[in-house]
């Protein structure tokens, strides 16, 4: 299979993968035992930044069946199920002579052919994978052979021209690199500072403001819709019938807008289900759904589903719905949870929490600074993504030029 290139540059050669490295190397318990290994598993990579993230340190005698190739520094390991997903890394000296997955294309580069800079920046292209993919296209699972990875010819420069390009790609790269890791830790340091602020706005209210939850709220739990129940979509005020799916399929980090499954006031009311008014916190109340610590406010009023419940101010309490969602910010639902059976969180649990019940100028105040915050974190998430996708479609056009000797 040849590359799409109209002419190599002076002294490049196009050659097939598999000549430029060497040989797999098996390991065998029995005829090369060992107590332990460090075992390097297709889930250690991380490949965003294209390293190995984590690997285990397991008895020799135990490892799993797949644990069978062996490792070497500089080394590069090319996951060869879902090749497209490109889990593919260097393997570094603390790794040497360890053991990896089966699930991996060992790429040993023979030292008078070529380096293993240059291995890892042709793999790692857009082009080299979608060569790969062409042969997965005939299988059921999303596989391909370390035969298949080896029979792509990449262009190869003279070894001098290969390090100047890997070190001219690592440079380039490096800029963006490190764009991305200093906005994730202003991203980390950002979400420290918002958790503590959120904690410190509640923590320090004054005693004789705080109140029993349950006296200044309405708090309900879902029930079910009955099975084959009418569900006219016309008439009166829609009503929603919201179930935790709706709380991931909302684009909004905050509000719900719309639920799968809605009806009319007059047909809830008709099958007695138990209607929570907009401006209620609405969560997860059961199973492992709890521990995502999702919060929502309703926009239109809804009816919840037996896994979920919601908590509104009462009219009188002088409780903003605003100031409600931003309290339930710094509670953890996990911690009050019930211990036994499948893990759920009920009216028992938080009725006697203590919540503040301030002025409502007081209030807004609070909910301003956090509101503030939040703003900050999003657009620091919003230029994350704005550099992750720069870095993604950058590398590409890098990689291309240096194929092209254009570097």
């Amino acid at each position: 299979m040849k590359m799409e290139l109209d002419e190599l540059p002076e002294g490049w050669e196009l050659k097939p993968l598999g000549a430029c490295v060497a040989p797999k190397e098996i390991w065998n318990q029995s005829k090369n035992p060992r107590e332990r290994i460090c075992y390097v598993e297709l889930a250690g990579i991380d490949n965003e930044r294209g390293v190995i993230a984590t690997y285990g340190e397991i008895e020799a005698a135990s490892a799993p069946s797949r644990a069978k190739k062996v490792m070497r520094a500089g080394d590069v390991l090319f996951a060869t199920t879902r090749p497209n997903l490109k889990n593919i890394a260097i393997v570094p000296a603390k790794l040497d002579n360890e053991i990896c997955s089966t699930g991996f294309c060992v790429l040993r580069p023979k030292a008078d052919e070529i380096t293993s800079g240059w291995v890892y920046s042709v793999v790692r292209s857009d082009w080299f994978v979608s060569q790969v993919v062409r042969h997965d296209e005939k299988n059921a699972y999303p596989s391909v052979s370390d035969d298949e990875v080896c029979a792509v010819e990449i262009p190869v420069p003279p070894l001098p021209e290969q390090r100047r390009l890997v070190a001219r790609i690592e440079a380039l790269t490096g800029r963006l690199e490190q764009a991305r890791q200093a906005r994730q830790t202003a991203i980390t340091e950002t979400a420290t500072c918002l958790r503590a602020a959120i904690a410190r706005a509640f923590a320090d209210a004054d005693e004789s403001s705080l109140r029993p939850l349950g006296e200044v709220t309405g708090i309900i739990g879902g029930n079910s819709v009955p099975e084959n129940a009418p569900l006219p979509g016309n008439g009166e005020e829609r009503i929603g019938l919201m179930k935790v799916s709706d709380m991931n399929a909302s684009g909004n980090e905050r509000f719900i807008t719309s639920c799968r499954l809605e009806t009319n006031r007059a047909a809830a009311v008709a099958l007695k289900l138990r209607i929570v008014p907009v401006g209620a916190v609405v969560f997860p109340k059961r199973g492992g759904a709890i521990a995502t610590n999702k919060k929502r406010v309703l926009s239109i009023p809804a009816a919840l589903d037996p896994n979920m419940m919601g908590v509104y101010p009462q009219p009188k309490s002088g409780l903003t719905s605003d100031f409600l969602y931003r309290w339930f910010e710094s509670l953890d639902l996990a911690e009050l949870q019930d211990d036994g059976g499948i893990p759920q969180v009920n009216k028992k649990h938080l009725d006697p929490l203590l919540i503040p019940v301030l002025a409502e100028s007081e209030q807004r105040v609070i909910v301003a600074l956090l509101d503030a915050l939040h703003r900050g974190l999003d657009e620091l998430r919003r230029l994350q993504r704005e550099v992750e996708a720069e870095l993604a479609a950058f590398t590409p056009a890098l990689l291309a030029k240096a194929f092209r000797g254009e570097l």
